[in-house]
């Protein structure tokens, strides 16, 4: 077990730690904020850091309040996250001129409702419309395994903060990979739910349709505790699920006996760099998994994911499109912009595209029940760098470090993201996937390959 007041520990052993008075929150707090001091100015993953309220709570939990599977665990949140007493910033300029938020999001009081503590914001991708980590107003993330590289994004600080040890835990939102991305990139697991799964609400939107929430961390055992501590309907997210809570912690030890794992084939083959293929085979090798699927028409989901994100993502913005142009991200206002132009034919055919394929990926579920594809084409990218070479082609960054996540969340399936690394080499990461609910599955694979020792997250 890890020192519970060293950047190793997990939340897990945090918070056994606490429960059996090894150690006391407000000593965890104290640890975790210098942590963030020192490691600042490196990694650039707080926006707003909030360490009066923090060790308030530390001392309320100390004195026998707040007592849960969480006690004690520090963790921060994406900017998009409504912290109350704060503007959210959703990384941008525009939103931190905007009012305070009157109370904390939804994923927030449920983590804190279970004994976490709440550090702060962390830095994003501009609205969310980013997959690099890089931010014009705040300044990029950094990876900590590589200070020069992209974090990923647009969960950047998310995937930094926690690659760094500055918190054990911390959550962000995917649309269209930016849970998967900085995980991938950053060597971190990661939880994107199925679309509905966890509450939204007091969070900032980028597109409805594909808008998710979900935890980054070490270990698959802090991904499972606090998943289990954020599952349940929230009335005011109208497209949260009325599901009753799954726990999936207990079956973590369960292994993979009985689940039928094969690995995505045609689009999720090809594109990429080496490195991502070479991740997808030593994790299929480890699993015993020689069935390959394929998932029909991945590149027109992508392409259609593209059209709803940029048409959804226009509407949404152009009051500020229309008063405050010079405020944006120039790269992020012409995306806005080019989404407003975009017929609306065109939106319905993605929508009616969008039911046909995942009707036809369920069905694949009645063959496995756990499908393998590369998390992103590549490792982390330089800082500043716009162009990349993918299988040989000259692709620009931003927009294609999703081109393996975009097809999954475009029809809202679980996928756990687990880490893969080569000595000498900067992380990369592969996609669990499961059918729509069955985020235990993904997690019990997780954990499985995790005690094989095939993945593993250590902080940089």
């Amino acid at each position: 077990m890890s020192d519970p007041l060293s950047k190793a520990a997990t939340a897990t052993e945090i918070a056994r730690a606490v429960s059996t008075g090894k150690v006391k929150v407000s000593a965890v707090i104290d640890a975790a904020l210098a942590r963030i001091e020192a490691a600042e100015p490196t990694v650039n993953a707080f926006t707003d850091i909030v360490a009066g309220r923090a060790r308030k709570r530390a001392a309320e939990i100390d004195a026998g309040k707040h007592i849960g599977p969480l006690s004690g665990v520090p963790f921060a949140v994406k900017n998009l996250f409504d912290i109350e007493g704060l503007p959210t910033r959703a990384g941008s300029k525009i939103n931190a001129d905007g009012p305070r938020a009157a109370r904390d999001g939804a994923l927030i009081r449920k983590l804190e409702a279970a004994g976490a503590i709440l550090l702060g914001g962390l830095n994003m991708g501009e609205y969310a419309y980013d997959f690099t980590g890089e931010n014009i107003h705040y300044g990029p993330s950094r990876n900590p395994h590589d200070p020069g590289c992209m974090t990923g994004g647009s969960s950047g600080g998310s995937g930094a903060a926690v690659a760094a040890g500055e918190v054990p835990l911390a959550l962000g939102s995917d649309t269209n990979g930016s849970i998967r991305v900085p995980s991938s990139l950053c060597g971190l697991f990661g939880l994107k739910p199925t679309y509905g799964r966890l509450s939204r609400a007091g969070s900032f939107p980028f597109v409805d349709a594909f808008d998710h929430l979900g935890p980054l961390a070490r270990s698959t055992k802090d991904l499972a505790l606090s998943f289990d501590a954020m599952q349940g309907w929230d009335p005011d997210d109208p497209v949260c699920t009325d599901r009753i809570a799954e726990p999936t912690l207990a079956g973590l030890d369960e292994g993979i006996g009985g689940l039928r794992i094969a690995v995505a084939g045609d689009y999720f083959a090809k594109g990429g760099e080496p490195e991502c293929f070479d991740a997808v085979a030593t994790v299929a090798k480890a699993l015993g998994a020689t069935k390959t699927v394929v998932l029909p028409q991945a590149a027109a989901a992508r392409a259609a994911a593209y059209v709803i994100t940029a048409m959804e993502g226009a509407q949404l913005h152009l009051p500020r499109l229309k008063s405050r142009p010079q405020d944006f991200d120039p790269d992020t206002r012409e995306r806005f912009m080019a989404g407003a132009l975009l017929p609306g034919v065109w939106y319905v055919k993605a929508q009616r595209f969008r039911r046909q394929f995942r009707a036809k990926v369920l069905k694949l579920f009645d063959e496995v029940d756990i499908v393998l594809a590369p998390a992103t084409p590549r490792s982390a990218p330089k800082l500043g760098q716009t162009m990349m070479m993918v299988d040989g082609v000259e692709l620009p960054v931003r927009a294609n470090l999703g081109i393996y996540t975009q097809p999954i969340s475009f029809i809202g399936l679980p996928v756990v993201a687990v880490p893969t690394r080569k000595p000498g080499a900067m992380p990369i990461g592969v996609q669990v996937i499961a059918r729509p609910y069955n985020e235990a599955a993904a997690l019990r694979v997780s954990a499985y390959l995790e005690k094989a020792g095939v993945c593993v997250s250590t902080p940089a």
